[in-house]
């Protein structure tokens, strides 16, 4: 699935099924077809997204057991990079006192 979130405060942020259940599952939202994230909910669903990415981050910066048994490799596309343009959306969207739909 392919999420489309659209608020009348910000352009559109897509984003593919895994990245999107992931970035909902933060939030306390269970994945969908349709949803919204009200504008009175955005504070403690922007404060969940940022310690998520500082945990991820700091998991991240550990050193892993086997780290010098496998090759390396790039750590792919992280949590902040997934996260950042829906933030900035919520942050854009609460300011302006509006929802974030998707699926509608």
């Amino acid at each position: 699935m392919i999420y489309k979130f659209k608020s009348k405060a910000a352009g559109d942020v897509i984003m593919m099924g895994p990245g999107g259940d992931a970035v909902l599952r933060i939030i306390g939202k269970e994945p969908g077809a349709k949803g919204i994230i009200e504008s009175s909910s955005m504070p403690a669903a922007i404060r969940a997204i940022e310690q998520a990415v500082a945990a991820d981050e700091a998991a991240r910066k550990q050193p892993d057991a086997d780290e010098e048994a496998k090759p390396a490799k790039g750590d792919g596309v992280t949590l902040r990079q997934r996260a950042w343009p829906l933030l900035e959306m919520m942050k854009r969207a609460h300011a302006a006192d509006e929802s974030i739909v998707w699926g509608i």
